[in-house]
């Protein structure tokens, strides 16, 4: 029988889907007791605006900032970091999170599906800057920055408790699409509404669908996954906002027969969600500190760096270049042929672990075509075997580990080989914070460096390295130290 046979449907609305409502009672009722997660959601902070100053040094990024239509600017708009810009909060969240996302630096969360919460800073930063002004000019409080740590603890907690047990690639479907679910729902607690309007706006994002993953893949592989999430929270702005009209809701988004997003969208599959919304997410996230690389391949970047002075002057003599890695690195990074962009390149297993083995570095100017005109970079390629071991894969998803393993061995065509170098916890792992955050701070400060005088530096370093001060800090005191 067609959709359009099917006869003698209740027109009465149901109660809305239990997956919205537990959203919305977390994001209105829901109180954050852990320290760690405020202590880490500060670093966070840090570590993601450090990757949007980096990323404005690079012109195919900056050539999509600004106001929508040119010229078209707000007097006391929310300001974009580390630029002129003073925005609608809308647009301000799409130039956020594009920078942010831009070189594949800032914050991943790995399980069934992946992606990256930070991204949902766009959307956060901007509405807090929009809100706090709007707010100061009606002569009332502005919102402190505690309020953007608890939303970005949040907005972390929503997107990744949803990603442990759902793999939404694995039905093409793009990550972004829980950047715009998580956006959704922060800004709609923080735009001051209630259960019922979260509940409204969380049924529009999951209504949006998806965008398909064909950019991040060969053969399209290219800039839209550098932009996409910033799309995708400054919808969740936009819904945000459309739904604190009072605009009605949709209590069936998901569930609805035929017509739903599990039945359309998710192979008739009901999200599973076995774990309360807390502050997990947060306290576990990983940081990306040392190289800008898709996160799977972060161990196999350590590991090849650890080698380089094994092998650089054996280039020549390289027989084959042995990669083991999880099975999403398997799927998603392990590329051969022609590589033909920087997104396609940061997205290639055997492009990350060859630039470290031949020049001991991995920086975003690597995946250039500078830089990627060097015949050793292919030739070495074309060397690689990229394998599957299991025992990464089950480390992978124990939820005690959350490992992301890769080794990497080098044989010789006289018979000599390397050491065989595994790394199972990269350096922005839960585990290994004690050693990571000095490098955290130390990307943070080098990142502003490209971008601020000194004194204006010191400025905002200041006020970042203050728990206490920077969570009692107005958000629009905090946006202006980052203004040119």
């Amino acid at each position: 029988m067609s959709a359009t046979d099917r006869g003698g449907k209740s027109a009465k609305r149901p109660a809305p889907d239990s997956e919205l409502v537990d959203i919305a009672r977390y994001v209105v009722d829901g109180e954050i007791n852990s320290a760690e997660a405020y202590e880490t959601a500060r670093y966070c902070l840090m570590d993601t605006l450090a990757c949007g100053m980096l990323a404005l040094q690079y012109p195919a990024c900056t050539k999509l900032l600004g106001p929508l239509v040119p010229e078209a600017q707000m007097p006391n708009g929310a300001r974009v970091p580390g630029t002129p810009y003073r925005l609608d909060p809308v647009q301000a969240a799409f130039n956020i999170g594009a920078m942010v996302r831009w070189l594949d630096f800032n914050d991943t969360w790995l399980a069934a599906e992946w992606g990256h919460p930070s991204d949902n800073l766009g959307g956060i930063l901007a509405v807090a800057d929009y809100l706090s002004r709007k707010r100061i000019a009606e002569g009332r409080r502005p919102l402190a920055m505690r309020d953007v740590l608890t939303a970005m603890i949040k907005a972390h907690e929503i997107q990744g408790v949803i990603a442990l047990e759902n793999a939404f690639n694995r039905v093409g479907l793009d990550h972004v699409m829980l950047v715009r679910v998580a956006t959704t729902a922060v800004v709609a607690g923080m735009l001051g509404g209630s259960r019922e309007d979260v509940t409204n706006a969380l049924s529009h994002a999951f209504i949006d669908g998806s965008a398909l993953r064909t950019y991040r893949h060969a053969p399209n592989t290219g800039s839209r996954k550098s932009w996409a999430a910033g799309d995708a929270t400054a919808r969740g702005v936009r819904l945000a906002l459309i739904a604190l009209t009072g605009e009605m809701g949709y209590p069936t988004a998901l569930s609805a027969e035929f017509w739903g997003f599990n039945d359309v969208l998710f192979r008739g599959n009901r999200l599973k969600l076995e774990q309360a919304y807390g502050s997990y997410v947060m306290e576990n996230i990983l940081f990306k500190l040392s190289y800008p690389a898709e996160f799977h391949a972060q161990t196999a970047v350590e590991a090849a760096m650890a080698l380089h002075d094994q092998v650089r002057d054996r280039l020549d003599e390289v027989q084959k270049v042995v990669i083991e890695t999880q099975e999403a690195g398997v799927r998603i990074i392990d590329k051969v042929g022609p590589l033909d962009n920087p997104a396609d390149r940061d997205h290639c297993i055997q492009y990350m672990v060859a630039v470290p083995l031949i020049f001991g570095r991995l920086t975003a100017d690597d995946y250039e075509d500078a830089v990627a005109a060097d015949p050793r970079i292919d030739a070495l390629r074309d060397r690689m075997e990229v394998v599957e071991n299991t025992q990464f894969t089950r480390d992978y998803f124990d939820p005690d580990k959350r490992a992301i393993g890769n080794a990497v061995q080098v044989f010789f065509n006289d018979g000599s080989k390397t050491e065989r170098v595994e790394v199972q916890y990269p350096i922005g792992h839960r585990r290994r914070r004690k050693e990571g955050i000095p490098v955290l701070v130390d990307k943070f400060q080098r990142a502003l460096a490209t971008r601020f005088a000194p004194r204006q530096l010191s400025a905002i370093k200041a006020a970042c390295s203050d728990q206490a001060g920077l969570e009692a800090m107005p958000v629009n005191d905090f946006t202006d130290l980052w203004g040119l």
